[in-house]
C-alpha cells in the first residue's frame, strides 16, 4: 500500500506541473509574450528529459520491488510451461530493447530539436525505405513468435501420451467440479437434461450407463507428479476459463464444446512449499474469464503428490454412483453393479 501511494503522489506531481505549464502557456499567448513562450519550450524540454529519467528509474524500481512476488521466481511447475516462459523472456528482451531505444530517442529529439530562432522544421510525406523497414522487421519477429507459439500450442492440445491420467473439469457459476474415470479409463455419459442439483447430480451424469458406475466426482483436483495428465474441459452455464498459472496453462471452458489440453506436473505441492518458502502454498485453478458477479471467488485447488499418495487418495474415494445411491432397475442387479464399481475404483 505504501508503494501505491508513493506512485500516486509522483503522478499527481507531474499532473500539477503539467497543468501549471499549460496555464502559463495560455497566459503568455493571451499577452502576446513571445519570449515567455520560448522559455516555456525550454522548460518543457527539460521536463521531458526528467520524465524519461524518472520513468525509467521508476520502472526499474518497481521491477526490483515486485519481481520476487511474481510466479517467475519459482519457475514453471510443468514441463510445457518452461517453453511458455522461454517465449515470454525472449519477447520481453526484444521488445524491451526496442522500447528503450525508441523512448530515449523520442524524448531526446523533443529536447534537442525544440523550437528556436532560425530553426525550421523539415517535413516529408513519404519514405518507402523507412516504411518497409518498420513494417518488415516487426513482421519477421512476430512471425517467428507465432510459429513457435503454434508449435507449443498444437503439442499441448494434440493427443496426450498413452500413459496420461484423465481428468474432466467442469466450470459453473462459481465453482469447479472434477471427474475421474475408473479402472477402464472411460467416462460415463452425461446429459444436461439429467442435471439435478438437489439430488447431487450436478454434472448430469447418466447412471444408466455402466461406464459411469466407477466415475469419481470431487471438488479438488489431485495429480501425480511426473505423470502427464489430460484435462477434458467443460462448462455448464456461461463461458469460463481454466487458468493454471503455476503450470502456465490456460484453456476456455465453453458450454457444449469440450476442449482439451495436457501437461506434466514437475513438483509436488510439498516440494513447491519448500521452493517458495511458503508453508501455505497451494496450486490454484482460476477462472480467467469474467463469468458473473462472483467471478472473483471461482477458485479451485490442485494437489500434486507422489504416485503412492495419489493411488492412496484414489482408493479412498467413493464412486458417485454409490454415494448417490444409484442402482440399476433390473432386479438383483444392484449387488453385481456395486461389486463392479468397487473392483474398478483403482486405475491401471
Amino acid at each position: 500500500m505504501k508503494e501505491f501511494f508513493l506512485v500516486a503522489i509522483v503522478i499527481m506531481i507531474f499532473v500539477v506541473i503539467f497543468q501549471i505549464a499549460k496555464a502559463s502557456e495560455y497566459v503568455s499567448v493571451l499577452k502576446g509574450e513571445e519570449k515567455s513562450r520560448k522559455q516555456n519550450n525550454k522548460i518543457n524540454g527539460f521536463l521531458l528529459i526528467s520524465f524519461l529519467v524518472l520513468g525509467l528509474a521508476g520502472a526499474w524500481w518497481c521491477n526490483d520491488l515486485y519481481y520476487g512476488k511474481t510466479l517467475f521466481v519459482q519457475g514453471s511447475a510443468s514441463e510445457q510451461g518452461e517453453k511458455i516462459d522461454l517465449m515470454l523472456y525472449i519477447t520481453i528482451a526484444v521488445t524491451g530493447v526496442i522500447f528503450l531505444i525508441t523512448q530515449v530517442l523520442l524524448f531526446w529529439f523533443c529536447f534537442k530539436y525544440q523550437e528556436k530562432d532560425g530553426r525550421k522544421a523539415f517535413f516529408f510525406p513519404h519514405n518507402t525505405k523507412l516504411e518497409l523497414l518498420w513494417t518488415t522487421v516487426p513482421a519477421i519477429f512476430l512471425t517467428i513468435l507465432v510459429v513457435f507459439g503454434l508449435k507449443y500450442w498444437f503439442k499441448m492440445t494434440n493427443d496426450a501420451p498413452k500413459d496420461a491420467a484423465l481428468v474432466e473439469i467442469t466450470g459453473h457459476q462459481f465453482a469447479w467440479e472434477m471427474r475421474y474415470p475408473g479402472k477402464d479409463n472411460v467416462f460415463g455419459k452425461k446429459n444436461f437434461k439429467l442435471y439435478n442439483k438437489p439430488s447431487g447430480n450436478i454434472l448430469g451424469v447418466d447412471f444408466e450407463d455402466p461406464e459411469s458406475w466407477d466415475d469419481l466426482h470431487t471438488t479438488q483436483m489431485h495429480l501425480q507428479v511426473n505423470r502427464p495428465v489430460k484435462l477434458v474441459i467443460n462448462a455448464m452455464d456461461v463461458i469460463h476459463d481454466v487458468g493454471l498459472p503455476h503450470f502456465r496453462m490456460k484453456m476456455d471452458a465453453v458450454p457444449g464444446i469440450p476442449t482439451t489440453m495436457w501437461f506434466t506436473p514437475k513438483y509436488t505441492t510439498e516440494e513447491m512449499k519448500v521452493r517458495t518458502g511458503n508453508p501455505n502454498f497451494v496450486y490454484e485453478i482460476s477462472c480467467d474469464q469474467v463469468c458473473g458477479a462472483s467471478h472473483f471467488s471461482m477458485r479451485g485447488v490442485i494437489v500434486v503428490e507422489t504416485e503412492a499418495e495419489y493411488k492412496k487418495w484414489i482408493a479412498e474415494q467413493t464412486p458417485e454412483f454409490i454415494s448417490l445411491n444409484k442402482k440399476p432397475d433390473a432386479p438383483g442387479a444392484a449387488d453385481s453393479a456395486t461389486n463392479k464399481v468397487v473392483a474398478q475404483v483403482l486405475p491401471k
